[in-house]
């Protein structure tokens, strides 16, 4: 029998780390690796972030290594690059670093998304890593009807986090002898997932059944796609990307999936960044996106999550629209939509029985998130090219009730929504 790799697994325990290491590590089956590393700022005994039921039982096994490091710091990298004794060097690294903050400025992002990136993936060109996997956040600017955008397309990332993010492609994309993989998944969602925009979605059906109102969202435009795909098909997607660029290696990978990067920033903001390509290069890297197949519209969306908390689903009307378009009155109506959504959550958290005061889920919801914005991509590449079958392939009422039980069965739930 093959020896099971050994796993290397950067940053992320904020968004998709939590969970492809408890797909590695299962519970209830053979973990899928001999050894994995997880690395993140964050310390878990005691946990200064949310770590989940799920993940907190995978960290007992023998086999998983969680080390509290700073990866900005390059001796650190190179530390955490070198496996314990008795282990043969990492084969597969997923790579989740980066600041998912959407207001972060132009020195947060380079620092923290951008140089982090390159110098973690000139370490693993340099310990020739079998696989290097980078998880690409859907921040792009998507066409907000009629179509999706394939891997060929060149979308325009969203604002300053977008523009970074990119640029680390562009880096990652740039360093010779990288065996790089790139998956970009539309908006995430399932057990124990915080982040992203659909559980906020969610959390907001139990404040409107609590307050007994019809949930309503701000544009009238019915077919915005928000693209969804499930934390476990995120997990398998990375795995079966790092399996499928083992025995290619880069240049033949390329040749099956390259994708051409374009520069997308300010020529005068990234002359002094190291790593980052020249304006007039165009780096080529394997890049697949990753969708199910419900094809979730603001519409859809809203109606299964109405239909599992028993409300009424719309939009508010063109007068409203056409404010927050119009960017009049927006911080005060942000203000308003939050000020009722965290007094109802709050009241909700309080009288459960018992009460939950220690949740990690808010109902408050940052100004980007009520922008008017898609996540729209095709997603059958990464099915034709590498052979991947989703494993929850729709958005639907069950799912939305799983993400509520996941987080109810760990007592962080009120029991009354």
């Amino acid at each position: 029998m093959a020896q099971k790799p050994t796993v290397l697994v950067l940053g992320g325990l904020n968004t998709c780390s939590r969970a492809l290491a408890s797909f590695l590590v299962p519970d209830a089956a053979d973990p899928l690796v001999s050894h994995l590393r997880i690395v993140d700022k964050y310390s878990i005994n005691p946990p200064t972030t949310y770590l989940g039921r799920q993940f907190s039982n995978t960290l007992k096994n023998p086999i998983v290594d969680y080390k509290q490091a700073n990866l900005i710091n390059p001796a650190t990298v190179k530390q955490v690059f070198d496996p314990p004794d008795g282990h043969p060097p990492y084969s597969y690294v997923f790579d989740f670093t980066g600041e998912i903050q959407y207001d972060r400025t132009d020195p947060v992002q380079i620092k923290n998304t951008t140089q982090l990136g390159y110098s973690l993936g000139v370490e693993a060109a340099k310990r020739k890593v079998a696989a290097y996997v980078r998880l690409q956040h859907p921040f792009y600017d998507t066409p907000l009807e009629k179509r999706v955008s394939d891997e060929k397309d060149d979308p325009k990332p969203s604002g300053v986090r977008g523009v970074w993010w990119h640029e680390t492609l562009r880096a990652l994309a740039a360093i010779k002898d990288l065996n790089l993989v790139i998956v970009r998944p539309g908006s995430i969602y399932g057990p124990h997932v915080l982040f992203g925009i659909v559980t906020p979605r969610i959390i907001m059906g139990a404040v409107y059944k609590y307050l007994d109102e019809e949930m309503k969202y701000l544009y009238v435009l019915t077919h915005i796609r928000i693209n969804t795909v499930h934390v476990d098909d995120v997990s398998r997607a990375l795995w079966a990307v790092a399996k499928w660029i083992e025995p290619l290696g880069r240049e033949a990978a390329d040749r099956l999936a390259g994708e051409k990067m374009y520069f997308a920033n300010e020529k005068g903001k990234v002359k002094d960044v190291e790593g980052v390509p020249a304006p007039e290069d165009v780096p080529v890297a394997p890049l697949f996106n990753l969708v199910d197949d419900s094809d979730s519209t603001q519409s859809s969306m809203g109606q299964v999550i109405a239909n599992v908390f028993g409300i009424k689903f719309g939009f508010h009307g063109l007068v409203a629209s056409t404010m927050m378009k119009l960017d009049f009155r927006v911080e005060e109506m942000i203000g308003d939509v939050n000020e009722k959504h965290m007094e109802a959550w709050t009241m909700l958290i309080h009288k459960s029985d018992p009460p939950v005061p220690n949740t990690p889920l808010t109902a408050y919801v940052e100004a980007h998130m009520l922008a008017k914005y898609s996540v729209a991509y095709a997603g059958k590449k990464i099915k034709e090219v590498v052979g991947f079958e989703l494993a929850r392939p729709k958005f639907d009422e069950d799912a939305v009730r799983e993400v509520v039980g996941s987080f109810r069965e760990e007592g962080t739930w009120p029991n009354l929504a």
